[in-house]
């Protein structure tokens, strides 16, 4: 019996790989899929997205499935996920510079009203991904700004590394998205200083780090989903800052990942 879990990775680290050769190495490393990324200078990019469906049928040659795609909300990229077979169309719900939260909630909703008839046109869901900075960071907030939407249209992504940025509890945002929640993105990070002590005052940045060591408490996250009994994509981004490492880093991950769900058997 295949365990319920489908891991997948995101494929932002690898832009050039041949499709062939990158089925081959993340199918080898445990990965069931991957998040595909449609923007400039990938293996497909966002005025080519007619050729995402090939994409799709090279890699399920290796046995790799397209979980998600992370490009555009536009009806040209709608399209091609649904002819590929990808379920789920991966955004963030940005803040822009010049305006202010709620004016950016009434501005996101007119956008989705937007696209719901294609998304239900074409059969794609729409999945909506928490991040800090100027983005929609936390559960809550995506829950507000969601929960108005059918989820066969609309889910979230729920991104561990950017709640615990953020200073949510991974059991209290899995309850505030369990209603839509459609993937599960597992990544982590610390806020690291970048100034000395003695300074007028302190500055701060995300520095990427691996699944063991950051503020997301992977163990913690993992019995939250085993409790709710989730049985969907968990995603590992492969977002580190030491980008020579990504490589060894993410083929830690996944094994420590896999051994935490129970899933070195599947």
């Amino acid at each position: 019996m295949n365990h319920p879990i489908r891991f997948s990775v995101f494929t932002k680290p690898w832009p050039t790989l041949p499709l062939p050769q990158l089925a081959a190495w993340v199918h080898g490393l445990g990965f069931d899929g991957i998040e595909f990324p449609v923007r400039p200078g990938y293996q497909v990019e966002p005025e080519r997205v007619q050729d995402l469906p090939r994409a799709a049928e090279v890699l399920a040659e290796a046995g790799v499935k397209i979980f998600s795609v992370a490009g555009p909300a536009d009806e040209a990229t709608i399209a091609a996920c649904a002819g590929a077979g990808v379920p789920v169309l991966r955004v963030m719900a940005r803040i822009n510079e010049d305006e202010n939260y709620l004016d950016a909630e009434i501005r996101l909703r007119r956008e989705y009203d937007a696209l719901v008839p294609l998304l239900d046109k074409y059969g794609v869901r729409l999945g909506v991904q928490n991040h800090c900075h100027r983005f929609i960071a936390n559960a809550i907030g995506l829950r507000r700004l969601l929960e108005i939407y059918d989820p066969k249209h609309i889910g979230i992504v729920w991104d561990a590394a950017h709640e615990a940025l953020s200073g949510g509890l991974p059991d209290l945002a899995l309850d505030a998205v369990a209603s839509h929640l459609c993937m599960v993105n597992l990544k982590n990070a610390v806020w690291q200083r970048t100034n000395g002590p003695e300074a007028a005052y302190a500055r701060w940045k995300v520095y990427w780090t691996s699944g063991r060591q950051g503020l997301a408490s992977w163990p913690q996250v993992i019995e939250d989903l085993k409790t709710r009994q989730y049985t969907g994509v968990v995603c590992l981004t492969a977002e580190y800052s030491d980008h020579d490492a990504v490589n060894r880093l993410i083929a830690e991950d996944i094994a420590f990942a896999r051994e935490l769900f129970g899933a070195n058997a599947a």
